[in-house]
């Protein structure tokens, strides 16, 4: 009997061991699902964009200050500047005709004013456009030879002249317009009757005149001592591609790879040089540790991620990001001038062991979803540090993503391309836009000058800045 008791107890004994067991994994998964139900842009490198309506609402944002809506008291207003007058196309002098005061209304004479007051109106003119016909005649020679005219140099062999074919790369590019919202714009405002394939055909030409800059742009960013690199989807005619974008701060390049992987983004670099600043993302393996930047902000998500767990993980997330806010306060003084360099790094000499020991401690933890990251993060430990040793490396990849979020948004718009042709001119107008409005210099100025080199066999202008150093 005692027996019998025995191996019942024993049974039982295995049974509640294994059933703990079973509670303690079902428990594990019920937070992973938890954590992935919650995840948004805020708590993980997922953009904005996918958040859902109740996750943007409750998105913390700036505290409420009490104050009403617009411009505050003792703001600096902002006036539009007057025209000299060398830019005035015609004037208009406009005298009272009698005195306003009450029970006088005395007829004035018109008597100039030394100071008037000025208001100018700027209108915009019916635009036509301008034509020009190149006839070719056809003359007989004594011998008989019938001998046409040709056309001059500089001069298209299509209907559009340089500044509209420049015009026509601009709206796609640049202010993300369909083909055929485009065609609409030409013919509605600008009285041009384009069909859609003249359109396509005017694109590749603006391509290939920005080639060899867009080139040059290529190689320059991949010389600078410090660049930002970033990627996002792309899709040509339904098949994933990958957009990838390398920036400076003068000249930012853009290239489209058949995938995301390391080997294509490696064919953007015309050499390994400098300090990349980036994600953890396992393509950048060819550059050494050494010489890059993880971006924080990506951290920071991480250990938000954290930081909404319950238990040990819970607390590591909070004491990773209470620790960021030490790091992100004393870098923005250094930013501001308030803080020197030589102080910042001392305190960050007392900070970084305080925060690898945190992600030690969250390696040994064993929760799935927060071990494996924090020993991911450690892995890149030479790299979390860099902006701390090194003059104008950002702690963030800010930089790119802000690069990038003008293709994501053509993406939306025209979800990608149908070929490779359209991947280059995609990737070269948004090389060219993106790196004039950073130097300040005119787009479509540029763009002309570019077309019409092209059609004269000359080199197009260079997109460098004119003091480029490495």
């Amino acid at each position: 009997m005692q027996d019998e008791r025995d191996r019942r107890i024993a049974e039982l004994t295995e049974e509640v061991a294994v059933l703990r067991s079973i509670v303690a994994e079902l428990r594990t998964q019920v937070e992973e699902l938890k954590a992935k139900l919650t995840q948004n842009s805020s708590n993980s490198s997922k953009p904005p964009s996918a958040d859902a309506p109740a996750d943007r609402e409750a998105r913390p944002g700036r505290p409420l200050t009490g104050r009403p809506r617009g411009a505050q008291r003792g703001h600096k207003g902002w006036k539009r500047t007057l025209l000299p007058p060398d830019k005035v196309n015609r004037t208009r002098d406009i005298y009272p005709e009698r005195c306003r005061r009450r029970g006088c209304g005395k007829r004035l004479p018109h008597q100039p004013d030394a100071s008037p007051i000025r208001h100018q109106v700027v209108e915009v003119p019916p635009i036509t456009p301008d034509v020009t016909e190149y006839r070719l005649h056809r003359v007989a020679c004594d011998c008989g030879k019938v001998t046409c005219g040709i056309l001059p140099a500089g001069v298209p062999r299509g209907m559009c002249g340089p500044r509209l074919t420049a015009l026509i790369g601009l709206l796609s590019g640049n202010y993300k317009l369909s083909r055929r919202d485009a065609a609409s714009f030409l013919s509605d405002v600008l009285g041009v009757k384009i069909s859609l394939g003249a359109l396509s055909e005017s694109e590749d030409d603006v391509s290939e005149a920005i080639a060899v800059p867009v080139e040059e742009a290529r190689v320059h960013v991949s010389e600078q001592g410090v660049k930002n690199a970033d990627a996002t989807g792309w899709r040509q005619a339904g098949q994933g591609r990958t957009l990838w974008t390398i920036v400076t701060p003068l000249v930012v390049f853009f290239g489209i790879a058949a995938d995301g992987s390391r080997a294509g983004l490696r064919g953007l670099f015309a050499t390994v040089r400098g300090i990349l600043i980036t994600d953890r993302g396992t393509q950048f393996g060819f550059w050494a540790m050494k010489a890059r930047q993880i971006c924080w902000a990506h951290l920071i998500r991480r250990w938000v991620g954290f930081a909404e767990r319950t238990g040990p993980a819970g607390q590591l997330g909070t004491d990773l990001l209470f620790w960021s806010q030490t790091i992100f306060h004393a870098w923005h003084m250094v930013r501001d001038g308030t803080l020197s360099r030589r102080k910042f790094r001392a305190i960050m000499d007392k900070v970084r062991p305080v925060v690898e020991a945190l992600l030690e401690q969250g390696m040994a933890l064993g929760v799935r979803g927060v071990s494996g990251c924090c020993k991911d993060i450690l892995a890149h430990r030479l790299a979390l540090w860099t902006f701390v040793d090194y003059d104008g490396v950002e702690p963030t990849n800010n930089t790119a993503e802000r690069a990038l979020r003008a293709f994501v948004c053509w993406r939306k718009m025209c979800f990608g391309s149908q070929s490779e042709r359209g991947n280059r001119f995609a990737a070269r107008i948004m090389t060219v836009t993106q790196t004039l409005r950073r130097q300040r210099r005119h787009v479509l100025a540029y763009l002309t000058e570019a077309v019409h080199a092209k059609l004269l066999g000359r080199q197009a202008p260079s997109l460098l800045p004119a003091m480029a150093t490495p």
